[in-house]
């Protein structure tokens, strides 16, 4: 098996529980071989923790999940100091965080309090408790859900917290052929249990070094760069896309390039993961209509607007 068939592989073995969503788990593949986390946004009942948890077996990953709700303290993921009577001394009790792939199902019924708890772990791969910073294990992987906004308890996650997330991703209702073969798999005890490991941690670090490896030529660079200036000067955005856009942009193409079969980085791979990317990250302005939807068609609108280089 090659490295890109090592690769396919774990998305043939999440489709044994995730049904007609090919595409969004070749997206969410392409998070985790760039290192970025991954937002699942849609409406409860059609799949996205099913998602998280089959690509953790898949992986072989440790996994934590956690159930928002506005109970949840940012201590329940980070951890918290504990006195030892016995040593008289306070002792570390780790939280949920500290594990290979953390579920956050449901991020947006949480406080902002504990939502903000997780931007530490997501961007440097560490918690401080107490003054004391603990590691938190290699490879570390955020897979939220978020039930659309307006949902009952439900509020806007952060601008902060939404720029973390290397895509956001919507599954969608299934079609009736799907959602038929979702019932039948049902009927015969099929589905989660059924999905196998098919790559350790040694394995995932290697494609994601092969990933690192993949060139970008410097007018695709600048390309990535006019796009995301772009968003900026778009008149019905209030904030464009941050240079960690950009960064984020550069690895999920060359992750793309690289499941292609390429070790190098041409537009159409900008191209196909540009919306999912970017449109989380722009803001429309107080009382402006459309939402995610809005978002997403600015950001194509965008795309269009800027010309690729061609490559030789």
């Amino acid at each position: 098996m090659n490295d890109k068939q090592l690769a396919a592989s774990v998305v043939n073995e999440v489709k044994k529980a995730v049904v007609g969503k090919d595409e969004m788990l070749i997206k969410a593949l392409l998070a985790i071989l760039s290192r970025g986390h991954i937002l699942l946004e849609d409406i409860p009942g059609v799949g996205k923790t099913t998602m998280a948890l089959a690509i953790s077996r898949a992986l072989g990953l440790s996994y934590r999940r956690v159930q928002f709700t506005p109970d949840v303290m940012p201590s329940d993921l980070t951890g918290f100091s504990l006195y030892n009577k016995e040593t008289r001394q306070m002792e570390y009790q780790p939280g949920a965080l500290l594990c290979n792939l953390f579920l956050a199902d449901e991020l947006n019924r949480a406080t902002s309090r504990t939502q903000s708890a997780l931007l530490e772990a997501m961007e440097e791969g560490q918690v401080t408790v107490d003054g004391v910073t603990h590691a938190i294990p290699d490879p570390f992987l955020v897979i939220a859900t978020q039930n659309p906004v307006g949902a009952s308890g439900t509020q806007l996650l952060p601008d902060s917290q939404l720029d973390r997330f290397a895509l956001r991703l919507s599954l969608g209702y299934p079609s009736a052929q799907d959602e038929v073969e979702l019932l039948r798999r049902k009927q015969k005890g099929e589905g989660l249990s059924q999905v196998r490991q098919v790559m350790d941690h040694r394995q995932l670090a290697y494609l994601r070094e092969l990933v690192d490896q993949v060139f970008i030529d410097e007018e695709v660079l600048a390309y990535i760069v006019r796009l995301i200036r772009s968003t900026s000067e778009h008149p019905q955005l209030l904030q464009g896309a941050s240079p960690r856009a950009s960064i984020a942009v550069a690895a999920l193409s060359r992750a793309t390039a690289f499941l292609r079969g390429r070790d190098f980085v041409i537009p159409e791979d900008v191209q196909y993961i540009w919306t999912d990317a970017v449109a989380h990250r722009l803001l429309l302005p107080a009382g402006a209509v459309g939402g995610a939807e809005r978002l997403r068609q600015i950001a194509g609108e965008v795309m269009n607007r800027v010309h690729p280089p061609r490559i030789r």
